[in-house]
């Protein structure tokens, strides 16, 4: 039986999400290097893009469909390689171009940059640049969300039917402190929060296998009596199949879930890694099983055109060519924005 959803416009639109994802990431790239992009995009010579670039490239399907099932009211958390998780939680890709670039009109102010993007308006608490730092905000927003259930309706609440927490997080962040601990809370407090492993096999310039005990993510939360569910994290119509029911089942008061989406990072560290340290057998093998040219292939046996499919693709890269420009011809943060967003200390009682 398919695990492909009935809804020809659902099935469209996770399709349509991971090509922007795509063309956005490969524009980032691009701008980041100097240079043409993948698309033939004239990025110019000298990068526009700077510091840290962690591209989410071939990891696309664990993004657009979990956040399909997702409201502006619920909260998500992220990563260093968080674009596409902002762009499925349904931010937007210009604002967030311009963050990229260091423009005033970026969701920071252009002061985040890549690894720091937020925006509160869609739920979207923010990218971090520390490993496991999403966890324990991800469970403090979820637990907030109980609480604030709780209040409204004058008792402990189960946080049934209410808005739910989502946190994103790599196979690295497993072996790390926080992992631990925010799931030991959630599970303690029965939380409305979904953990989303997606495990693309490397932590930084190593591999995560090697330096894993046990049998991973799943088995880790499984031990702390959360529920975990492995997914083929490159097949956008099954992932988007197991979050609906484990987003289900975190609305409906049953605490936190795991979700182990098993994908892969088929570029470098950063953009301009080349990750040489990489086996070229594996890589190659990786890009076999690409979820943006699976779903496209099940489309078509579906009877979707490939017209309409090079439209959307058209489509998304219109978009993201109209950000570039929208972000080149932005202006910069004024010079005393520098001293904005910085801790106030109040009248001096600390002195």
């Amino acid at each position: 039986m398919s695990s492909m959803t009935s809804d020809p416009r659902a099935r469209r639109a996770l399709y349509r999400m991971m090509l922007r994802i795509r063309a956005f990431e490969n524009a980032a790239e691009a701008a980041s290097q100097g240079g043409v992009s993948a698309y033939g995009q004239q990025a110019g010579t000298a990068a526009k893009v700077r510091g840290p670039l962690h591209l989410s490239t071939g990891q696309e399907a664990v993004p657009a469909g979990v956040c399909a099932h997702l409201d502006a009211s619920d909260y998500l958390t992220s990563t260093h390689r968080g674009h596409g998780h902002t762009l499925a939680k349904g931010a937007d890709l210009t604002r967030m171009m311009c963050e990229l670039f260091g423009k005033a009109s970026g969701f920071n102010g252009g002061k985040g940059g890549s690894m720091h993007i937020a925006d509160f308006s869609v739920g979207m608490l923010g990218a971090n640049g520390v490993v496991a730092a999403g966890l324990p905000i991800a469970v403090g927003a979820a637990h907030a969300q109980k609480l604030l259930k709780a209040a409204r309706q004058g008792g402990p609440g189960s946080g049934a039917g209410e808005a739910i927490t989502v946190c994103f997080f790599g196979d690295g962040a497993i072996n790390r402190g926080p992992f631990l601990e925010a799931l030991n809370w959630a599970r303690v407090y029965r939380l409305p929060v979904l953990f989303v492993c997606e495990d693309n096999r490397w932590s930084a310039t190593t591999s995560s296998g090697p330096m894993t005990a046990g049998d991973g993510a799943s088995a880790r939360a499984a031990s702390l009596d959360i529920a975990a569910t492995r997914v083929d994290g490159n097949d956008v119509f099954a992932v988007h199949a197991v979050a609906a029911g484990l987003v289900a089942q975190v609305r409906a008061g049953s605490g936190p879930r795991l979700l182990h989406a098993l994908t892969y990072r088929v570029k470098g560290h950063v953009s301009v890694d080349p990750a040489a340290y990489r086996d070229p057998q594996e890589l190659a093998a990786a890009l076999d099983t690409d979820p943006i040219a699976r779903a496209r292939a099940t489309l078509l046996a579906d009877g979707v055109s490939a017209a309409e499919l090079d439209a959307l693709q058209d489509e998304a890269q219109v978009e993201v060519d109209e950000a570039l420009a929208a972000a080149d011809a932005a202006p910069w943060p004024a010079p005393e924005a520098a001293f904005g967003d910085v801790q106030d200390v109040g009248a001096g009682q600390w002195i």
